[in-house]
């Protein structure tokens, strides 16, 4: 069974910088780039970033120029840079595999920023 799990996750001050990492069990059978989601108390949640199995990365507009997004291929892993926080950023984040097959949410790691 794949199972995803999130970590990396704290409460800062806005300014600071935290980075997330998902790694994921199992043998996922197919997928076509792995994700970073954030859900903030009352919002839907959203895409913050993904990266494509080969490498390339696509950003939303808040996430631009402050988020990077990368993986490790041979741990199965991704991991979310984040840096110049604001108070906004505050969410649950979870990561994502995206393609044909659906794979379950992780838990989520919470980043709460305080201005």
């Amino acid at each position: 069974q794949v199972q995803l799990v999130e970590s990396g996750g704290g409460a800062v001050t806005a300014g600071e910088s935290l980075t997330l990492s998902c790694v994921v069990s199992g043998s996922p059978s197919t997928f076509v780039a792995r994700a970073w989601y954030r859900q903030a108390p009352g919002k839907q949640r959203e895409l913050v970033a993904s990266i494509s199995t080969g490498g390339t990365p696509n950003y939303v507009d808040f996430a631009e120029g402050r988020f990077i997004i990368s993986s490790d291929q041979a741990k199965n892993a991704a991991h979310l840079q984040m840096s110049r926080l604001a108070p906004e950023d505050t969410a649950v984040y979870y990561c994502k595999l995206l393609g044909p097959t659906y794979y379950n949410w992780g838990q989520g790691t919470q980043v709460t920023v305080s201005s």
